[in-house]
């Protein structure tokens, strides 16, 4: 019989496969106990007031954890459940049952690094050995060519260095057989409403339905890349934003945890090996280092990514204009694309790649609201919420990020031609809408009165004027950016 008795803290790495921690435990050969703890503070507000964990994302996660405790008890094991704060719980629950060690896979940014702070120092009266291990990232640190403190402040000279250098480690096999929980109270997996939350509905116009967990992720990965063949052409579709299959959508499960990017980089691999190596094989990978780059760049800054000066230290005079704002937010600023995309991820929780970059644009280059509203909105609704890309890529298009290269904007009009040539994913987000023609619907300002009647649609009634004139605001903006940078 061991007498070493394991605490294995689950956080935002929701599976069993390509776990160090629960690996690490194993070949100890230690009593386990598998832990999750809903922290009470992510379900309270952001700085904004919006829930800091909306619906969406809360029912993805209890679905989750529903599944990892799920697979826990197929292996002999369990999945012990609480709700409240981590730091305080943990030490509670550890000294009754004998813990000798916690183990966990460690974040980098503020509120997660303070809450590993005050259970250590907790743990530490205690005696109770602490060890935390890396499993977020393609690339573990200890194989980057560099020190964090070191890291390229380009993306491109990061990826350069890293796909020359670098090396990715194996996927750990996910455990056969876990050893039995001790007598305890496992606990009660929490309801949305007892979160605080209201019951989020599937939309059946949504791209997908995402069901959380690593069984889910998985089969997600097999049907996009195995069963349906997707993967050689992502690079062409990935920039659409109608259906299931434009792009991978793993983005969720990779957020939580239930699919582990070195796990997607070895099925991207045998797939070159068995069908196609192209550039679509090479362009899912080089999408997985710009989520490795924005981790590494949290662990370097700390919290200046919180900062409304971003990385860049650039002190821009961004307003807080609710009235737009809220238009913003609903989808009625008169722009089609941006309010289509905004309207999806009111509904839905998601949107494209493509529609976050022109929607984030337009708030920033165009209203000149201060982009941590926007990253917090994103914050509150997206199911693949993660904070280091949702910050990371709001400083880039805010252009106050390491890797912005001036006063960069989209140009909505012609991104929405470019994106949506036929208007088809318009209409499908804009019932108002729905009888003006392709060429027309991207800019339903230009309508005449006669086509209003023509097309049903009545400006400033049925569907609104645009909040602001697109070219006169980004000047506008473009001026405020240049006096900032200048020193003026």
């Amino acid at each position: 019989m061991t007498n070493k008795r394991i605490l294995i803290w689950f956080r935002n790495d929701l599976r069993l496969h390509d776990h160090e921690a629960l690996n690490e435990a194993l070949q100890e050969k230690a009593d386990i106990i598998p832990f999750y703890c809903f922290d009470e503070r992510q379900f309270r507000t952001t700085s904004y007031g919006f829930p800091k964990t909306g619906k969406f994302r809360a029912q993805f996660l209890l679905e989750s954890v529903a599944d990892l405790r799920q697979s826990l008890q197929k292996l002999g094991s369990n999945l012990v459940i609480r709700q409240g704060l981590p730091e305080l719980i943990i030490p509670q629950i550890a000294q009754p049952l004998n813990i000798t060690a916690l183990y966990y896979h460690e974040e980098v940014t503020a509120e997660e690094l303070t809450v590993e702070k005050r259970l250590k120092k907790a743990l530490a009266k205690c005696n109770i050995k602490v060890e935390s291990f890396w499993g977020t990232t393609l690339y573990h640190p200890d194989n980057l060519p560099f020190e964090i403190y070191q890291l390229p402040e380009l993306f491109t000279n990061f990826r350069k260095q890293v796909e020359r250098k670098s090396t990715v480690a194996p996927v750990l096999p996910a455990p056969k057989s876990l050893p039995p929980l001790p007598d305890l109270d496992i606990g009660n997996l929490p309801s949305l409403s007892e979160l605080g939350l209201e019951p989020a509905v599937f939309e059946p116009r949504g791209v997908l339905k995402f069901q959380g967990g690593e069984i889910a992720g998985r089969e997600r990965l097999q049907d996009y890349i195995w069963q349906k063949n997707c993967l050689k052409n992502y690079k062409e579709t990935r920039n659409e934003m109608l259906g299931a299959d434009y792009s991978s959508k793993f983005s969720p499960w990779l957020a939580h945890g239930c699919l582990s990017p070195r796990y997607i980089y070895e099925e991207v691999q045998k797939y070159e090996h068995q069908r196609v190596k192209n550039d679509s094989t090479y362009w899912l990978i080089f999408e997985l280092l710009w989520r490795d780059f924005f981790r590494f760049i949290c662990a370097k800054h700390g919290n200046k990514i919180f900062f409304s000066q971003g990385l860049q230290g650039i002190d821009l005079p961004w307003k807080e204009d609710w009235q737009r704002f809220k238009l913003w937010q609903e989808g009625k600023t008169g722009y089609p694309l941006v309010d289509a995309n905004m309207r999806e991820l009111a509904t839905t929780g998601f949107m494209s790649n493509r529609g976050r970059q022109n929607v984030a644009s337009f708030l920033t280059k165009n209203l000149g609201i201060n982009w941590l509203m926007g990253a917090e909105w994103f914050e509150s609704l997206l199911i693949d919420y993660d904070v280091c890309s949702n910050y990371g890529n709001w400083n880039y298009t805010a252009g106050v990020g390491n890797d912005a290269r001036g006063f960069r904007y989209f140009n909505i009009p012609k991104q929405s031609k470019d994106y949506d040539p036929k208007g088809d994913y318009l209409r499908y987000w804009l019932p108002e809408l729905a009888l003006v023609p392709g060429d027309k619907i991207h800019e339903p300002w230009k309508l005449s009165q006669e086509e209003q009647k023509r097309y049903r649609v009545r400006l400033g009634v049925d569907y609104p004027h645009p909040v602001v004139d697109f070219f006169k605001s980004v000047k506008g903006n473009e001026a405020l950016y240049h006096r900032a940078t200048s020193g003026q």
